[in-house]
């Protein structure tokens, strides 16, 4: 099916704020839609005929009106059109196959290729196809492909810069490549920043104009929303938390390369600092149950990444001032890390600031890319020759993005 077309501007105006009372409201009568929308009852009508006649909404039942009347409703048809979704990390690979609707029918996940660069823009296509398969989808119908990745990705050329987990990834034209193995348009963004705004819709940080997300993993890194609008910056590296000039010496080579903060809260800063005073290489997780059982140097090691994290969270306060930092990432969502963080905090800056519990998970970068992959699906759909004209996202319904965690 080809988007919803009209003959006049206005009349495309009228058609996307048809499909914007349906896909919020639906089922829904067209006696509300013109009730909703300030159109007339007759133009409603003629609009979701075209809507209906093209397959993209449907009858779905009746209500009760005044003196035992009763209306037809309509509601969107979720399988009209699709997209993926991509959450690609250093080690691992996930994509998703939403419906029209924001609805998961397929996920597949997958190491991700150890040869980087052009391999992983292969493997996307692929793993792309699987869920397909896996969701018995048309794939005719799938039509946007949003990936998340580490890194500034560079809207201009689809390259990605400062992504050094993934190798080559930064030595051609990524968006491209992945356009090519899929087939459809596709949108880069950075993972962190499709994680707060995931997290805004669905989870921790719904209904706040003023967030952060930070994640701390085997890297660390920061989404903004500043007056409810994702903040990039000139450069696109807004966030990114590793480069802040303390922890490690900002002028080391190293720093410069990896960022002087990361050198000492990250995975491999703790496994180091944990050999350092004990002699013994364990990994991170077991530095956690260390601790637990009362191993005074884990517990040592522990503290100071949550005061170097305290330290980071007090930096976007003075800054940006978020009313609310959501800790994610296989360290920063640790209960240990947040209390720690959060009495650090208390210490070192005089301004209130909630610090809380990811919601979403390893689905958190996945939902921000349906968040903002559906907004421009619905849109380039049903607002196309209305320019500035916006479909913006329903409220979440339950159950609407899997919350899991591995």
């Amino acid at each position: 099916m080809e988007p919803a077309q009209s003959h006049s501007f206005s009349r495309q105006v009228s058609l996307c704020m048809t499909m914007q009372s349906i896909i919020h409201c639906g089922p829904i009568s067209r006696a509300s839609i013109s009730k909703q929308t300030g159109l007339s009852k007759q133009t409603v009508s003629e609009l979701v005929r075209i809507l209906e006649e093209e397959g993209w909404v449907s009858e779905t039942g009746r209500t009760s009106g005044h003196v035992g009347r009763t209306a037809t409703t309509y509601e969107l048809i979720p399988d009209s059109a699709f997209m993926a979704a991509v959450d690609l990390g250093g080690t691992k690979l996930r994509v998703a196959i939403v419906d029209l609707a924001g609805s998961i029918v397929a996920e597949v996940v997958a190491p991700t290729h150890p040869d980087g660069g052009r391999a992983v823009a292969v493997q996307i296509g692929e793993l792309v196809e699987a869920a397909v398969m896996q969701g018995n989808v048309d794939r005719t119908r799938v039509r946007q492909t949003v990936v998340g990745c580490p890194g500034v990705p560079d809207q201009a050329t689809g390259y990605v810069r400062f992504a050094p987990n993934i190798a080559g990834i930064d030595s051609f034209d990524f968006r491209g490549a992945v356009s090519k193995e899929t087939g459809t348009q596709v949108m880069l963004e950075n993972d962190v920043n499709l994680a707060v705004l995931g997290e805004q819709w669905l989870g921790a940080g719904r209904g706040i104009d003023h967030l952060a997300f930070i994640a701390l993993g085997t890297g660390i890194g920061a989404g903004l929303i500043v007056n409810g609008n994702l903040l990039r910056g000139a450069s696109g590296a807004a966030g990114e938390l590793g480069y802040l000039p303390f922890g490690a010496d900002p002028f080391e080579a190293e720093s410069l390369r990896v960022g002087a903060f990361e050198r000492v809260t990250a995975t491999q800063s703790i496994r180091s600092a944990y050999q350092s005073a004990t002699g013994r290489a364990i990994e991170v997780p077991a530095i956690f149950s260390a601790a637990a059982e009362g191993d005074a140097a884990a517990q040592v090691v522990l503290d100071g990444v949550a005061r170097q994290l305290a330290r980071a969270v007090a930096t976007l306060g003075a800054v940006i001032a978020p009313e609310v930092v959501i800790l994610g990432g296989s360290i920063g969502a640790r209960p240990e890390i947040i209390a720690a963080t959060e009495a650090e905090l208390a210490r070192c800056f005089p301004f209130p600031i909630r610090v809380v519990p990811s919601l979403l998970g390893n689905h958190a970068a996945l939902s921000g890319a349906v968040a903002i992959g559906l907004t421009e699906l619905h849109t380039a759909l049903f607002a196309q020759s209305a320019p500035g004209a916006v479909v913006t996202l329903p409220a979440p319904k339950p159950g609407l993005i899997p919350r899991a965690a591995e």
